[in-house]
């Protein structure tokens, strides 16, 4: 990837995306308002049992994200992930790391994360975004469990990815 264009500012937008929920487009359709270009850093996680393969999920958030793109102006790559945070982000060569809180119970372990990424490298930033309200309950973890269990998920994911859920899951 070769490095952004002098005084271009890249943001890197971290996160498992398994699945990709309103939630997180609504995140990056905001973070994508404070930088030049946005790269949402799919992790591949597998202690958290994804329901989709690592490929299947970088390519359901890019689906996502042409639109947010376009309607923004802001360049957005989708690209997966595996080892620290803060080494993606200075491949990347990211000055800021986006991070989205839902409630008063994220902060607690997003501020020690945050602390520890800047004990890493100070010359990143960490922003945290706090979900509109009405994506403050969405959790990836939440609409599987619902899915899995035969409950309708259609309000808290994109069109497209309901489809690859019930896909997944018949």
């Amino acid at each position: 990837m070769p490095s952004p264009a002098a005084g271009a500012r890249t943001g890197v937008y971290p996160g498992t995306f398994d699945p990709v929920t309103n939630g997180h487009t609504d995140i990056i359709t905001r973070a994508a308002r404070l930088v030049d270009r946005l790269v949402v850093g799919v992790a591949l996680n597998i202690g958290k049992g994804p329901l989709f393969e690592i490929d299947e999920r970088v390519a359901l958030v890019r689906e996502q994200t042409e639109l947010i793109a376009r309607a923004s102006g802001t360049r957005i790559d989708v690209t997966a992930f595996d080892g620290l945070l803060i080494d993606f982000a200075r491949a990347e060569h990211a000055s800021i790391i986006v991070r989205g809180l839902r409630a008063v119970s994220d902060f607690d372990y997003e501020f020690q994360m945050a602390g520890m990424n800047y004990r890493l490298d100070s010359a990143i930033e960490t922003v945290f975004l706090m979900a509109s309200e009405r994506h403050q309950f969405i959790s990836s973890r939440f609409v599987k469990e619902i899915a899995r269990l035969g409950g309708y998920v259609s309000s808290f994911v994109p069109p497209r990815v309901l489809e690859r859920i019930l896909g997944k899951l018949a």
